[in-house]
């Protein structure tokens, strides 16, 4: 089914308005390279607690601001090193045990991958259902931060291209767009996919975000 009017008019509202990935907004420059990856783990891991995203956001560059930029590094910190980055971004509510489960979850990615995702990649071979089994195992990683790990990572792992997950798919309904993935990544040239979904989420999460690009499209 060929995208309507409406739809295309929207779509281009979307990304004109909030066609940024989060990892941009945090000051990733993602590549397929450890650290950018191991800050990408980090940022999914506080997107995926009942936080304001401009929060995690926000924590997730005092993390890296601190020096914990690898995992090396993060498990070599305190604990109240951690806790105090994640205070200074406004990441309290679950700061003790945030700082705990990025110690922990620092080791095990060592431990098991040398510190480095690509590792971990490589040991799923393709799969991305078994990529995301293997981040869950990893301390506070559950099923939405591997969602949200697999959907930023898609530009760098294209085996996991197209990745739109139920959020997405939230933020899809909400704008009056298909609900089913094919059809919703039809939308976008491929360059576009990782921005579009990330501002679908946004969609799915700020109520205020839809209703401005429903206002910004009808006026196009």
């Amino acid at each position: 089914m060929s995208a309507t009017d409406d739809q295309r008019r929207t779509v281009t509202a979307l990304l004109r308005t909030h066609g940024r990935t989060y990892a941009e907004e945090a000051g990733i420059g993602l590549r397929d390279t450890p650290q950018p990856l191991y800050q990408l783990l980090v940022l999914s891991h506080l997107l995926s607690a009942r936080i304001r995203a401009s929060v995690a956001v926000a924590a997730a560059r005092c993390l890296f601001a601190a020096g914990m930029k690898d995992a090396r590094r993060m498990a070599e910190a305190s604990r109240q090193r951690r806790v105090d980055a994640l205070g200074e971004g406004g990441y309290r509510r679950y700061d003790e045990r945030t700082a705990t489960q990025l110690g922990e979850e620092a080791e095990q990615l060592l431990e098991r991958h040398g510190g480095d995702l690509r590792r971990m990649r490589r040991a799923a071979d393709g799969d991305a259902d078994r990529l995301a089994g293997l981040l869950r195992e990893l301390p506070g990683i559950g099923p939405a931060g591997a969602d949200i790990f697999l959907r930023e990572v898609q530009g760098v792992w294209p085996e996991v291209f197209p990745r739109i997950d139920g959020k997405a798919l939230q933020g899809a309904q909400r704008l009056g767009l298909p609900g089913d993935p094919g059809p919703l990544a039809r939308l976008v040239r491929r360059q576009d996919a990782l921005a579009f979904a990330a501002a679908l989420v946004r969609a799915a999460l700020e109520k205020e975000v839809a209703e401005e690009v429903r206002a910004a499209a009808a006026g196009s």
